[in-house]
This record gives structure tokens, sequence and C-alpha cells, in this order.
């Protein structure tokens, strides 16, 4: 396997941490509203986690797309 085959394999693989991570994105406000609605007075205080939930799991998602086309590019 030459270098430019590696280097697209391993874009490819890093590329599917950026799908996994909308996967995830999905299911934290999947998962609030389903809680929102059975229990509609602890709202207030799952908003917090939820910014923080989804701000993670998207600065994830942005740093495997970051090193996808840094692998691809490079």
């Amino acid at each position: 396997m030459d270098v430019a085959s590696a280097k697209v394999i391993g874009a490819g693989l890093a590329a599917i941490g950026a799908g996994l991570a909308a996967i995830g994105v999905g299911a934290i406000f999947g998962q609030y509203l389903n809680s929102a609605l059975r229990n509609p007075e602890a709202d207030a205080k799952m908003g917090g986690r939820l910014i923080f939930g989804f701000a993670v799991t998207e600065a994830l998602g942005l740093i495997a797309a970051v090193v996808a086309l840094a692998l691809a590019f490079s």
C-alpha cells in the first residue's frame, strides 16, 4: 500500500467521526425532548446540560472533520 492510499483510507475513517457526531447530537436533542415532555418542571434545570452536551459533541465532530481534511489534503 502506498502513502496516497493510506491517506485516503485514513481520511475516510476520520470522516466517520463527523457522521457519528451528527447521530450523537440527534440523540441528545431527542432525549432532551423526551424528558422535557415527561417532566416539564425539570426543563429549566436541563437546559445548561443540553447546551454543554451539544457543544462537546459538536466539537468532537468538528475535530474529526478537521483531521479528515488534513489527512486528505496534506
